[in-house]
């Protein structure tokens, strides 16, 4: 087995209201997380601000 090209070191806060903030190693600035739209329904969740879903990000991560 060869070695890792990447291990990723990320810290996940949880805030309120299903939102969630992730550092990750090298970025100065969290990724906010959250809820919206259909989620946002299904959990039956009134954020304050909608924000994307992690939903969001594995799709974009797949397509991109």
């Amino acid at each position: 087995m060869g070695k890792p090209i990447e291990i990723a070191n990320i810290r996940i806060e949880q805030d309120k209201d299903k939102s969630r903030r992730a550092y990750i190693a090298d970025f100065k600035e969290p990724i906010h997380y959250g809820v919206h739209g259909g989620v946002k329904d299904f959990y039956k969740a009134t954020p304050e601000v909608e924000q994307p879903s992690t939903l969001d990000h594995i799709v974009a991560a797949a397509g991109g």
